[in-house]
């Protein structure tokens, strides 16, 4: 009897870079600085939170939209953060973290044959969400010459009567690139030319540096009235395990966004959400995120100072890249082979988030360790050298 072969939606999908590098780190002993989560516990305050709702019976479903108190605790915030108030009743919803959204969003809003612009370097569940609604990723750099500001015309041009959507992610991974109000300006004026509708993955939305406030796309009544908001407290509060996200947008989009959302998840993880909406009472921990990371940046940085890596400028979240090239000659996927193999520290190289791979002999560092973490990996750097 001939078994039948499937067919993949996704042919050129494989194992992710992340889980890749996280297990050459865990086989070859290597301080994993690759994959983006912390290694550093969350506030007892939010385990207490989180105990307590369990002990009191939050442990069944949840509404398919999310904990009432959740979706008005956000709304409370976006308002304060970003002056642009969302009916927590018609416009927010609780996803399984960011990718949950990101998924559910393109599903419910990109067409069969749709056009969808990226932005690269892209985070890599962007363009598999894309391939499975049946639409067509279009590619628009990031301009590395101006530390990887984006290209505004250039986008305008790539937008089409086939475009249904422009996907960003401010503050940037993998660049650490943060928008400045004049792109929000500039973005402004695309979407009241074209009406196209954006998806906007702020996940990274408390962590940036030097003062600089993050400029949220709910700023704007013209481009709220145009996009999906994501956001995730795994990013915000060091709980990436607990895979709690959000999605903010107007009523008819959201409406479509829970049609696919109630069939991938249906409800989200009961006693995380009743403890996020008791924890974010107090702005006190997100307000202080800058802060916190802004330190781990500048030790990470500082440690790198004097060494044939240079590194990039880093405004937000919680990655730096360093450019190495006076240091090797190799491809970026071989040379953070060799940051394992020799330098015994693991790293991503930042070509994997190119449609095409782009080699420029840079990777991306993650910092969001302890402090012991990083001095460790410097260790290693600079005796490997």
């Amino acid at each position: 009897m001939t078994r039948p072969s499937p067919v993949s939606r996704l042919p050129r999908v494989g194992t992710t870079i992340f889980s890749v590098m996280s297990h050459l780190a865990l086989k070859h002993g290597a301080v994993n600085l690759g994959q983006g989560f912390p290694d550093f516990n969350c506030d007892d305050r939010l385990q207490q939170c989180l105990a307590d709702a369990v002990r009191a019976g939050q442990n069944q479903y949840a509404p398919m939209t999310g904990v009432p108190a959740l979706r008005s605790a956000i709304a409370e915030k976006n308002a304060s953060l970003y002056g642009h108030r969302y009916d927590p009743e018609t416009e927010i919803t609780i996803t399984a973290g960011a990718t949950q959204a990101i998924m559910a969003s393109v599903l419910a809003l990109v067409h069969p044959g749709d056009d969808v612009v990226v932005l690269e370097p892209t985070y890599d569940s962007y363009v598999p969400s894309i391939e499975l609604a049946g639409g067509r990723p279009i590619f628009v750099p990031l301009d590395a010459a101006r530390g990887y500001a984006p290209d505004w015309a250039r986008v305008r041009a790539a937008i089409t009567a086939k475009t249904r959507l422009v996907m960003l992610n401010f503050p940037h991974n993998p660049t650490g690139r943060v928008l400045r109000a004049e792109d929000l300006a500039t973005l402004e004026r695309i979407v009241e030319d074209t009406g196209v509708l954006l998806l906007s993955d702020e996940v990274y939305e408390h962590i940036v540096f030097d003062g600089v406030a993050h400029q949220s796309l709910m700023r704007s009544p013209t481009l709220a009235a145009h996009s999906v908001v994501i956001s995730s407290f795994g990013k915000t509060f060091h709980t990436t395990g607990w895979k709690v996200g959000y999605a903010c947008a107007p009523s008819a989009l959201t409406t479509e966004v829970r049609k696919v959302h109630q069939f991938m998840v249906f409800a989200v993880n009961t006693p995380a959400q009743h403890a996020f909406a008791t924890y974010l009472r107090d702005p006190a921990p997100y307000l202080g995120l800058p802060a916190f990371y802004q330190a781990k940046r500048d030790l990470f940085i500082d440690g790198l100072r004097g060494t044939p890596f240079r590194v990039l400028p880093c405004e937000g979240t919680y990655f730096v890249l360093a450019d190495y090239s006076a240091l090797s000659d190799q491809a970026e996927p071989e040379f953070a082979q060799t940051m394992i193999t020799r330098f015994g520290v693991a790293v991503i190289p930042v070509s994997v988030f190119y449609g095409t791979p782009v080699d420029r002999r840079v990777i991306r560092f993650c910092f969001a360790k302890n402090d012991a973490t990083l001095r460790e990996a410097l260790s290693r750097i600079s005796a490997a050298l």
